[in-house]
């Protein structure tokens, strides 16, 4: 946790700026590497009958961290993603999780 989860960018288009990403985000956030998840989900824009490339999409499931650091790493991300691919516009949204909702093997934070 954070997972970083991206739709509209080729998995191949991610791999170029993933080590960078990761590099500015565990001094932003100030956590281990392996905390952080990159997960690329595969999905199909149809209009019109025709199949488009979807728009980029970046959504950050994590423990809410304040709102200065929310807007860092927002900025962070949509920086590294459009100056490192060239993407002219993208969107991103935050899921915030409780942690007595949250459990991992059965256990909440």
């Amino acid at each position: 946790m954070p997972q970083i989860i991206i739709r509209g960018i080729q998995p191949e288009e991610v791999c170029k700026v993933s080590q960078k990403l990761i590099d500015k985000l565990t001094q932003a956030v100030e956590c281990p590497r392996d905390y952080f998840e990159i997960e690329c989900i595969s999905s199909v824009k149809v209009t019109n009958g025709i199949i488009e490339q979807p728009y980029p999409f970046v959504e950050v499931a994590w423990f809410d961290r304040g709102q200065k650091l929310q807007d860092e790493v927002a900025k962070t991300i949509t920086e590294v993603l459009m100056e490192g691919l060239g993407i002219e516009s993208m969107d991103l949204a935050f899921k915030v999780y409780e942690k007595e909702k949250y459990y991992e093997n059965g256990e909440h934070f």
